[in-house]
């Protein structure tokens, strides 16, 4: 394993895939919930929830799949096909004359999206542990990017039809795929990829979730889910709530999204590096989460009356510091928390972790946003109840957080004749662990 500054190449190569794949998703959050809601389908508020969830449910099953054919086959070929799979699943959106159509196009698209998982994974194999937050920050930085400009481009690209952003969305994909097969190097040997192929013939098809019995993992994971449940819910119901408030639309929420992306990127790309060395990651996680309750818990009072669009940009940069400090500090600890030959499925449980919580979110939003007797399906009341519930969700994640001082990781492998550490010793002590 070499050093993250010995292999910059690499790593920008994959920062730059995560961007463009990020850029995609960015486009479809703003454009969405006008899309399903458009004449073409005439949908209701609750059906977008539904669609974020069957995007999410198919990467629950499948990221654990390609994080564990990442382990066996490498990186670059998983990251490959399933951005292929992306870009045919936007095409499918953007021809979509019916809900089937949509749900066909989601679904494609969550079965072939849990590829972050395995970028994930790459910069692991790539970067040494007291690096590993920093270049975690940096994949951050590239979601925070991406966000900067998919949003946006959603927005702009409705003016010239509501099916725009989607043929864009999967041209982008197209072009990375191309970009990935003759740029990116494989961060696993062959012989490597021949070990871990023999590891994972010797273990069980449940195996994966053996490692949830280390129980700092567990815990990280519990956290993770939580916070992104509490996300999912802002992101689903968001565009639902500045169309009720504000009367927005989808280029003013592309608009607002791309504030949420430039302080992202800031914060991971600038600012997490340096920070995590003086407190550690799971002080950031704390702080995160703490900063996003506040942020949910003031939103459904602010309006064109109350605070305006100044107030509803802070709220934003609160959201946008918050996960910006828990999220790459979480996927670090979780990372942290595995052997080298471990990384891609428990990297893969975290993926999967994080899409159980997007299916959770926004079916937890699509119930709670509605009310029946409101003219446009929602009312001021529902809009508390949903960013309430979130908020209620992510303090929650705080107080889990802090059972993290109770234990810290010491990592004893085993050596190889190689020199490499083998995964079958990862030992949590329990007593006062830094926090």
């Amino acid at each position: 394993m070499a050093a993250l500054g010995q292999n910059r190449s690499p790593l920008a190569v994959i920062m730059l895939t995560v961007f463009i794949d990020l850029i995609g998703f960015g486009i479809v959050i703003p454009v969405l919930p006008f899309y399903v809601e458009s004449e073409r389908f005439d949908a209701s508020p609750q059906m977008v929830g539904v669609l974020f969830a069957s995007y999410s449910a198919m990467q629950l099953i499948f990221s654990p799949v390609l994080g564990k054919m990442s382990d066996r086959y490498g990186r670059r070929p998983v990251l490959f096909w399933s951005i292929i799979g992306t870009g045919i699943g936007f095409l499918i959106l953007g021809g979509a004359q019916t809900l089937l159509m949509l749900f066909v196009g989601r679904i494609l698209d969550g079965i072939t999206g849990g590829n972050i998982s395995t970028a994930h994974a790459y910069v692991a194999d790539i970067t040494k542990p007291e690096d590993r937050a920093k270049g975690m920050g940096l994949i951050g930085a590239a979601f925070g990017v991406g966000f900067i400009i998919g949003p946006a481009i959603g927005g702009i690209l409705t003016r010239y039809g509501i099916s725009a952003p989607f043929y864009f969305a999967a041209a982008l994909a197209f072009l990375n795929a191309l970009m990935l097969y003759f740029v990116l190097p494989e961060s696993l040997t062959a012989e490597r990829r021949a070990e871990l192929r023999r590891e994972l013939a010797q273990q069980p098809p449940t195996s994966r979730f053996e490692k949830l019995r280390n129980p700092q993992l567990a815990v990280v994971l519990l956290v993770y889910f939580l916070f992104v449940v509490s996300f999912s819910i802002m992101t689903t119901s968001f565009a639902l709530y500045t169309m009720y408030r504000f009367n927005y639309d989808a280029q003013h929420n592309g608009y607002l999204f791309a504030v949420i992306g430039i302080i992202a990127a800031l914060v991971q790309g600038v600012l997490i590096g340096k920070i995590v060395k003086r407190t550690g990651e799971v002080a950031l996680v704390r702080a995160g989460a703490f900063i996003f309750t506040i942020g949910l818990a003031l939103l459904p009072f602010v309006s064109p009356e109350v605070g305006g669009l100044p107030a509803l940009l802070l709220i934003l940069g609160a959201f946008a510091f918050g996960n910006s400090l828990a999220t790459p500090s979480l996927t670090s600890l979780t990372s942290q928390s595995a052997s080298e030959a471990e990384q891609g499925v428990v990297l893969g449980l975290s993926q999967s972790a994080g899409s159980l919580a997007r299916v959770v979110g926004p079916l937890l939003a699509a119930y709670m946003i509605a009310s029946p007797s409101a003219p446009r399906g929602m009312d001021d009341r529902s809009l508390l109840y949903t960013f309430w519930t979130a908020a209620a969700v992510t303090l929650v994640a705080f107080l889990v957080s802090l059972l993290l001082s109770r234990f810290h990781v010491t990592q004893e492998f085993d050596i190889d004749a190689a020199g490499r550490p083998e995964a079958d010793l990862i030992k949590t002590s329990f007593g006062q662990g830094s926090s």
